[in-house]
């Protein structure tokens, strides 16, 4: 069992255990014995969230939120089961995704596509339908109270069009899910951590996440919660490397104009592309095998899109 961390202002980290420790976080909020749950990893996370409520003395039906950021099956996978295990809740999620978590059947189908069934198994395992009764839709804008706290909803396209960001204004903190980027805690460059898009299949709009960036920074966030992995302190010190490397992925792909058959070319340059700009070892560019496949195969199908 990972430990969890308290990260302050009621703000607790755990480990999702998504394919191995340290790729994939979730949050949990507790405010006078109410607790949120925020994203979900898969169906394999619920006995370390369950852990937790164990150890901290809460009870199941203290959770009144399960909150993913968006359906893709990293943050949202485990939905089902959470609810489930904590009866009083309610699932918050983004309109465009909450028939997704009802009738997860689409949502699984295109998974398997990307994955295959073997490895899509072991990443996810049980994806389960959620009662529509449970499920509340949160436009952008809308705000919900955890005992008193405000939690506030923000659509933030651009990764996938099922996005919103969570803002906590008590912690001065914002769940980014992917919308911010993934910035694993080794992954560093001159003292700072690096931050990278996630353009995963099959939504990347670079318009929209510059946007759907701006939108965040409005909050002036004294800190990101980020799914891929654990707290980013002080992102106004990243939001411009973040930003240089959309373009970057953006430029690359239009200079190749990738058809199908040119991935694996493609992420010989992205690998390229991140050890020369951040001095990554071949180790770091190693951890990040899977997700510059991700983008790479994401990159293409934007291009394809957009570039007839």
């Amino acid at each position: 069992m990972q430990p969890v961390t308290h990260l302050g202002s009621g703000v607790y980290h755990l480990d999702s255990h998504y394919i191995k420790p340290g790729v994939a976080s979730l949050y949990c909020i507790e405010q006078g014995g109410e607790i949120a749950i925020i994203e979900t990893g898969t169906s394999r996370s619920l006995p370390y969230v369950e852990q937790f409520l164990e150890n901290s003395g809460y009870h199941a039906s203290q959770v009144k939120y399960v909150i993913p950021t968006h359906v893709h099956l990293d943050h949202a996978g485990g939905a089902g089961v959470m609810m489930q295990a904590f009866p009083e809740a309610t699932l918050l999620v983004h309109p465009s995704g909450a028939r997704h978590m009802i009738d997860p059947e689409k949502l699984v189908s295109a998974s398997k596509a990307v994955y295959g069934d073997k490895i899509f198994d072991r990443l996810y395992g049980q994806i389960l339908p959620v009662d529509a009764d449970r499920v509340q839709s949160m436009p952008d804008g809308q705000v919900v109270e955890l005992n008193g706290r405000e939690l506030i909803f923000i659509d933030t396209p651009g990764h996938a069009y099922h996005h919103f960001c969570v803002v906590d204004a008590a912690s001065q903190g914002i769940f980014t899910g992917d919308t911010f980027g993934l910035g694993y805690p080794n992954l560093k460059y001159q003292g700072q951590r690096v931050i990278i898009p996630t353009t995963t299949p099959t939504q990347f709009n670079p318009q929209a996440l510059h946007q759907s960036i701006d939108r965040l920074m409005t909050f002036a966030p004294q800190r990101m919660y980020l799914t891929h992995f654990n707290v980013l302190p002080e992102p106004n010190l990243l939001v411009d490397q973040y930003r240089r490397l959309i373009d970057q992925f953006v430029d690359l792909t239009e200079q190749i104009k990738p058809g199908a058959d040119d991935l694996p070319a493609m992420q010989q340059l992205m690998q390229q592309l991140l050890a020369t700009s951040f001095d990554f070892t071949d180790y770091q560019v190693e951890q990040l095998a899977m997700d510059i496949k991700l983008n790479c195969q994401g990159l293409t199908y934007w291009y394809l899109k957009n570039h007839d």
